[in-house]
C-alpha cells in the first residue's frame, strides 16, 4: 500500500463520512479538469475535512486550486483496491527470491574452491596444483621476465573476473533489494515526520497509537527487509566462487614458483615504484611480499581498464 492509500485509510477509520467526502472531491476534480477548489465542494464536506486532506497531503497545491497528490492510490483506495497492492512499502517492491537462486553449478564451483584454499597452507597440495598449472603456464614463464608473468596473470584475471561478474550477477535483482530498504526506510521517516506533526498540533491519543503502531509496523517490515538483503549477499557471492575457482590455481602456481621452485638470477628482484629494488619473497607492505603487491596492483588496475574498454557496469540498476 502506498503511502497516499495509508494516509485515506486512515482518514476514513478515523471519520466515516471522510469516504463520501473524498468521493466528492475526486468527482469535482474529473469535471473541473484534475484541480478542485473549497468553493466547489464546500456543501459535501466539512472545513475540518478540508483542513485535514490538505495537512495529510492528499491534496496539494495546483495552478489554480488544489490537485490530488497520487491519483492512481486515490482511486485505489476509494474503489477498495488499495490492499491488493501489499501491506507496506516493501511491498511495492517485488523481488522474486527465485531470481537470485544459485544452481548446481554454482554449488560446485563453490566447493571446488573451498577445496583449493588448503593449498596457502600445505605444502603438498600447492605442489600439486602449482606442477599441473605449470604445464600451462610454464612456456609463459621461460619466454617472459616473471614480473611481465605477473603481470600477464594479472590481466588473465582481470579479463574472466569482469566476464563473469557481468554475466552472473543479475544488478537488476540487486537493484530491487536496495529499492525495497531504501522504500521501508523512507516510510520509516514519513510516518515519524508524519507523528511530530501531530504530537505538536495536539492530536487524539487514538491518532498518536495509530501513528505509533503504524511506526512499529514499518520497523518490522525493515527487519525483514534486512533478512531479504541475504539475497543481494547470494548474488554478489555467485561469481566471485567463479573467480576464486579460476583464480586460486593461478595464485598457488605463482606461490609455487616463487616459495618451493624459486627464482634466480635477475629475475629474483623487481624495481617497483616508490620503493626501488625488492625480492619478491620480502616484506613489502607489511608482511605482504612484493609479489602479492605487484600482482593486486596489475589486477585492479587491469580491472578497471577492461571494464570501461567493455562497458560493463556493475552497480546496481532499478527494476
Amino acid at each position: 500500500m502506498t503511502r497516499t492509500a495509508e494516509k485515506i485509510d486512515a482518514l476514513v477509520r478515523e471519520d466515516s463520512s471522510m469516504a463520501d467526502a473524498l468521493e466528492a472531491i475526486r468527482e469535482r476534480a474529473d469535471r473541473n479538469g484534475g484541480e478542485v477548489q473549497w468553493a466547489d465542494v464546500s456543501d459535501e464536506l466539512t472545513s475540518g475535512q478540508w483542513g485535514r486532506l490538505i495537512e495529510k497531503g492528499v491534496l496539494i497545491d495546483g495552478d489554480q486550486g488544489f490537485e490530488i497528490a497520487d491519483r492512481e492510490a486515490f482511486d485505489r483506495a476509494l474503489d477498495g483496491d488499495a490492499e491488493s497492492t501489499g501491506g507496506g512499502a516493501s511491498a511495492d517492491v517485488d523481488v522474486d527470491d527465485e531470481e537470485s537462486s544459485w544452481s548446481q553449478w554454482d554449488k560446485l564451483a563453490g566447493v571446488g574452491a573451498l577445496l583449493l584454499m588448503p593449498g596457502y597452507w600445505f605444502d603438498s597440495i600447492r605442489s600439486v596444483v602449482g606442477s599441473t598449472i605449470d604445464v600451462v603456464l610454464g612456456p609463459l614463464d621461460a619466454a617472459l621476465p616473471f614480473y611481465a608473468v605477473i603481470l600477464s596473470v594479472a590481466l588473465i584475471t582481470g579479463l574472466y573476473s569482469s566476464l563473469l561478474q557481468a554475466n552472473l550477477m543479475d544488478t537488476e535483482v540487486m537493484g530491487k533489494y536496495q529499492e525495497q530498504m531504501k522504500a521501508v526506510q523512507e516510510e520509516q521517516k514519513e510516518i515519524r515526520q508524519e507523528k511530530k506533526e501531530a504530537e505538536e498540533r495536539g492530536a487524539s491519543e487514538e491518532e498518536i497509537e495509530r501513528l505509533e503502531d503504524e511506526l512499529e509496523r514499518a520497523r518490522e517490515e525493515q527487519m525483514e527487509a534486512m533478512a531479504d538483503n541475504l539475497g543481494m549477499f547470494k548474488e554478489q557471492f555467485r561469481p566471485m566462487v567463479w573467480i576464486m575457482l579460476l583464480t586460486i590455481p593461478l595464485f598457488l602456481w605463482m606461490y609455487w614458483k616463487i616459495q618451493t621452485v624459486g627464482i634466480d638470477g635477475a629475475e629474483a628482484t623487481a624495481v617497483m615504484p616508490l620503493v626501488g629494488t625488492v625480492e619478491w619473497n620480502s616484506g613489502l607492505v607489511g608482511p605482504m611480499p612484493a609479489w602479492i603487491v605487484w600482482y593486486f596492483l596489475c589486477s585492479m588496475g587491469f580491472s578497471q581498464l577492461l571494464r570501461k574498454s567493455l562497458n560493463i557496469d556493475m552497480s546496481p540498476s532499478g527494476a
